[in-house]
């Protein structure tokens, strides 16, 4: 395992309270807030803990108030339903003593049925990408000096964009449509849980950006207020998330100072194993 994938893992490791109760930290990724991507994996892992023997299939959260950095986050797992096939779950994220977030989860045996997909788009392998780290070191020195330690620093998780999108830097507009492989630095324990949670934590990352594309924005432009709404996570198939996996985002839509994304998840072998959706603000001021 990977040094800068231990902290991540230590992330997603919540604290037991009590019975159905777990308390999570928090990570400082720059937005002066708790990332979005951070509060629903480990909403996911808060309820997979009261889950024997199944795995999410699917998950949906809804963000209530933006997370204090400064303060652990308390989950507190509802038991809904335990069925012959499907479990059921809900979570509520609490700092302060309001709930900041919640999340309902389903979890299913496994078991056969028919199988169909979508083909993955061909795009450059991600060796002959640069990282998206490296990319941003590179233009450490227009990025503002509170921020620039936090932006530049190490990350448990490797991003390839096929056609970067910096921030505090201006683009001309284009198609709504991002491509980006992504890996966990390191091998990662085989228990799929691990990776389910790791790849909820990537789904978030850069999703709702997709939306700006068009109006040639990018999430650190004067005057643009952005913010996750909800997410969706769906499940199809087993995974590693220590393997390469691409991403491919598009957003059909923007209206009423809202943005909407979708993305689907291949293995490298190109084959679908996830598929997110996410509705986030984006309101311009002055």
């Amino acid at each position: 395992m990977s040094e800068a994938t231990e902290p991540l893992l230590a992330l997603l490791d919540l604290e037991p309270l009590e019975v159905n109760i777990y308390r999570g930290q928090n990570r400082d990724l720059g937005t002066g807030r708790v990332f979005g991507g951070q509060v629903f994996a480990q909403a996911l892992v808060a309820a997979r803990r009261t889950v024997e023997e199944r795995e999410a299939h699917s998950v949906h959260g809804y963000f209530i108030l933006p997370g204090d950095l400064a303060a652990p986050i308390v989950y507190f797992v509802d038991r809904l339903r335990d069925g012959k096939s499907f479990t059921t779950r809900r979570v509520t994220a609490i700092q302060h003593g309001q709930a900041i977030f919640n999340l309902s989860a389903s979890f299913h045996v496994e078991e056969p049925g028919p199988e169909h997909q979508t083909d993955m788009p061909t795009v450059p392998d991600p060796e002959s990408l640069p990282r998206e780290l490296d990319l941003i070191r590179e233009m450490a020195d227009r990025i503002p000096e509170p921020l620039r330690s936090v932006l530049t620093q190490d990350r448990p998780i490797d991003f390839r964009p096929v056609d970067p999108m910096l921030p505090f830097a201006s683009a001309p507009p284009r198609e709504a449509r991002r491509y980006v492989w992504f890996r966990a630095l390191g091998a990662l324990p085989a228990d799929q849980m691990v990776h389910h949670a790791v790849l909820a934590y990537a789904s978030d990352y850069g999703l709702i950006t997709t939306a700006l594309l068009p109006h040639g924005l990018s999430y650190r432009s004067p005057g643009l207020q952005m913010a996750s709404l909800d997410h969706a996570l769906w499940l199809h198939r087993p995974f590693r998330v220590d393997d390469w996996l691409l991403y491919v985002m598009d957003s059909p839509v923007a209206a009423g100072a809202r943005g909407f994304a979708r993305g689907s998840v291949y293995t490298r072998s190109g084959t679908l194993v996830a598929s997110v959706t996410q509705e986030g603000l984006l309101r311009l001021r002055p």
